[in-house]
């Protein structure tokens, strides 16, 4: 194949990346930064590539990996989703959001990727493609560690899927770093909360930065269900946030820190998640 392809439907992109080793580059907003002096070749452009971006509805939700940010931003969508538009409001500047792409934040598999928190309060699952056919994937299993994904040899991710049940209730994304905006998450939190009769029938709650990949957290989410909206706060254990956390020291902050900055972020998650 050439150096550079920019194929006009997946078909073809497809064919072009079962010919042999090839990178993919959708927005670029990591691919270019990583590169060096030089984007080595051969690459296929996907962003003219039809049907890949944009969000479907029925059933559950389809987001085309192609998708920016800043569509995602504008788009008229469920309170389920407000973590991941209040995420897509925060992934670096203007220029940033209005390339990059939801399906490069989670190939890029970094750990401080703050679109993955916000899928995984939702119970995300990712499609693949290849010549053999479409598999999917639950983004939790998609995501194997820094910078590494379940992703195949001549596949290519094109949505996200997200179930009808991951459309209920509301959700809160809350993000800290050395500054609001254009700076790597220390510590992400997402949470989804379902209120019925004034208590949390259901609540998925995730963090990123504080792991290899972004967590859910089990211990939480249990002791939050069944509470009345008025105790939802004195039902965040400190010990239950941190049980599920992995984190490390590095020129951001320590692994302590970010164990403490993630039970407050939890609870502030969770509080605006059901005001």
């Amino acid at each position: 194949m050439p150096d550079y392809a920019r194929p006009q439907t997946l078909t073809e992109a497809l064919r072009l990346l079962a010919g042999g080793e090839a990178r993919l580059l959708a927005g670029g907003t990591d691919l270019y930064p990583g590169a060096g002096a030089r984007l080595a070749g051969p690459v296929i452009d996907l962003a003219t590539v039809a049907g890949l971006a944009g969000v479907q509805s029925g059933p559950g939700l389809r987001i085309g990996a192609a998708t920016t940010w800043t569509m995602l931003a504008e788009a008229s969508l469920p309170p389920a989703l407000r973590a991941l538009q209040q995420a897509a409001k925060q992934v670096g500047g203007r220029q940033v959001q209005n390339t990059g792409t939801i399906g490069g934040n989670i190939c890029n598999a970094s750990p401080a990727a703050d679109g993955v928190p916000p899928l995984l309060a939702l119970g995300a699952k990712v499609e693949l493609a290849s010549t053999s056919g479409t598999r999917r994937l639950a983004l939790m299993d998609f995501l194997r560690g820094p910078r590494r994904t379940a992703l195949g040899q001549g596949e290519v991710l094109t949505a996200i899927l997200i179930p009808d049940s991951g459309l209920q209730g509301r959700s809160a994304f809350v993000k800290l770093g050395a500054r609001s905006h254009l700076v790597i998450s220390i510590v992400m939190v997402a949470a989804r909360l379902v209120v019925r009769a004034g208590r949390v029938t259901e609540a998925a709650v995730a963090v990123g930065s504080c792991a290899p990949v972004a967590v859910r957290l089990p211990a939480v989410e249990a002791a939050l269900r069944d509470a009345p909206v008025s105790e939802v706060a004195d039902r965040i254990r400190a010990e239950d946030v941190t049980a599920a956390l992995a984190p490390i020291d590095d020129v951001r902050a320590t692994a302590a820190y970010r164990r403490e900055a993630a039970v407050e972020l939890v609870r502030r998650a969770v509080a605006e998640a059901v005001a």
